[in-house]
This record gives structure tokens, sequence and C-alpha cells, in this order.
């Protein structure tokens, strides 16, 4: 029903310029009939003049100013009128309460909060939020404040988002992660954001992330832990190039140059050329080398 009911229109109003220097005028001529009415003791001009006073008053209460990127959200006896946005001055109905909404680009950082990830593990996180006010109508009666009802909102959604994904997945590197996939995980925050400020007449400009870290209390046990992955993930690689290195080069020793200069190897030798060849790629540290002084077959 709010959706349907509150929305930004707008209001009824006129340039105040113009009226601004018709007033001064009529207040120049309530003036000149006032002190004619007096120095000649007509009382005729003395109540015209001051009708016209009242109607200078009336003018001059009727006055409001709208600054550029903001909205003047009127009021008759509670009820809504309309927003004026046109920048400069304005005069509309002088019973109209007008209440000013900043339609500025604003941004705020959440606070830092400590919650548990999709796998358990606490976390700490915070995320930047840049928004604006593009219906007044329900900034103002959608709900009770409008600034902190974003500020609240922004929190939970950022609580909610970390409980949903995994800090880190390490091997699977198929599931979306807070730290790996960030473009994704602030996406889906921006949705989520502008699901609930739209109750606010608020548009979420970008949400993002910007603190993001293990608890301090499983910060260390979480980083030998990575150390780890990347230790294990480099020997691999090492693994898999020395086994493509071997197979290269026990095939070149059997083909040799052109079919020429080949070396045979039966199963043995080639089973120790490879073992021998893997060791000195492979190894951690330099290999020593073991000259053999005698046969093949020593």
């Amino acid at each position: 029903m709010l959706k349907e009911s509150l929305s930004e229109f707008p209001a009824r109003s006129l340039g105040g310029v113009p009226w601004l220097i018709g007033g001064f005028l009529l207040a120049l001529v309530t003036a000149a009939l006032f002190a004619m009415g007096v120095a000649a003791e007509n009382l005729y001009l003395i109540v015209v003049s001051v009708l016209c006073a009242i109607v200078v008053a009336i003018i001059g209460v009727s006055f409001y100013t709208v600054q550029p990127n903001q909205g003047a959200v009127h009021l008759f006896f509670g009820d809504y009128r309309g927003t004026d946005v046109t920048p400069g001055l304005r005069i509309t109905n002088p019973l109209y309460l007008t209440r000013k909404i900043s339609l500025r680009v604003r941004n705020f950082t959440t606070l830092t909060s400590k919650v548990n990830d999709a796998r358990g593990n606490p976390i700490e996180i915070a995320a930047v939020v840049v928004w604006r006010v593009v219906d007044t109508a329900r900034s103002v009666f959608g709900v009770d404040d409008f600034t902190s009802y974003v500020e609240t909102q922004s929190e939970s959604a950022v609580r909610h988002l970390a409980r949903s994904y995994p800090y880190d997945a390490f091997e699977d590197s198929d599931v979306t992660t807070l730290i790996g996939d960030t473009s994704e995980v602030n996406a889906n925050l921006l949705i989520e954001l502008q699901e609930r400020a739209i109750e606010a007449g608020v548009e979420i400009l970008e949400a993002r992330i910007t603190d993001l870290a293990y608890a301090p209390e499983i910060a260390e046990a979480m980083l030998r832990r990575q150390q780890a992955a990347a230790i294990v993930a480099a020997r691999a690689k090492i693994v898999e190039g020395a086994v493509l290195m071997v197979r290269d080069a026990v095939r070149g020793l059997e083909e040799g140059e052109d079919g020429q200069d080949s070396i045979p190897l039966d199963a043995d030798r080639r089973a120790t050329f490879a073992s021998n060849l893997m060791t000195v790629i492979a190894s951690d540290s330099p290999t020593n080398p073991v000259v053999n002084v005698g046969s093949l077959n020593r």
C-alpha cells in the first residue's frame, strides 16, 4: 500500500522573483496610502492601506528558497501536497508547511562487524555505501528517519552478505568467495541494499566491501593454512612441469636427432634416468652429482 499511495509528485508553486517585486511595490503603495490617509484623516484610505499591508504580509510568509539538489516537501494540515525541486526563490500557499530534503549524493562507511562466514569462520567486515534520495514522499512518510534507516539496513545487509559466502575456498575454485569474487559480492550487496532502501525512497548508487579480514583469534591459523595451500599448489605445478620435461628428455634420447644418434633405453635405465632427472628438477635444494666411472651396468 505504501508504494501505491505515497509517491513523489510535483507541487504547485510559482517563481518568487516576480512576486517579490510586486510585493515590494505594493508595500510602497501601502505606505503612501497610509500616510495620505493619516494626513487627510481619511478612514477609507487607512482601511485600504491596512488591507494592503495584510496582503504584503501574506506574500512575505509565502516565500521559500530551494537550493540545487534539494526538494521542498509541502504539507497542508498533514496532507502531502507535492514536492518542489525547482531551485531558486519560490512562492506557494502560505498555509503550507515546508520541509526541505537534500537530494545530494551521500556516503558512509558501516562499522566493522564481527560475523561468521558461510563456513563458520569468524571474520571482520565493513562496507562503504553511496546513496541519495530519489523520492522525497517516501523518505518523509515511508520511514521515521530515512538516514538512520539506510545506515541500519546497510549494517544488516553487510552481515547477511558475510554469512552467505565463505571468506576463502582454498582448493575449491568453483565456490564464490568474499575475498576472491569481490565484483560479484559487491553487486549482490548493491541489489540487496536497493531492495531494502526502496521503502525509504532511496537509491543505492554503490556498495562495496572496504574492510575484510579473519577475526584476530583465528587469523594466524588461517594464514598458516593459506601458506600451506600455496606451497602445495606450487609443488604440484613444479612436479607437473618436471614430468613433462622428463618425458621430453627420454623421448629425445631414444629418438635422437633426425633419427640418428639415438640412445635406446630399457625399462630399468629409463626408470633410473627419470628418477634422477625428477630429483634434480623437483628438489628444494641443489643436488650433488655423482659421477659413475665404471660401466653403465655398475
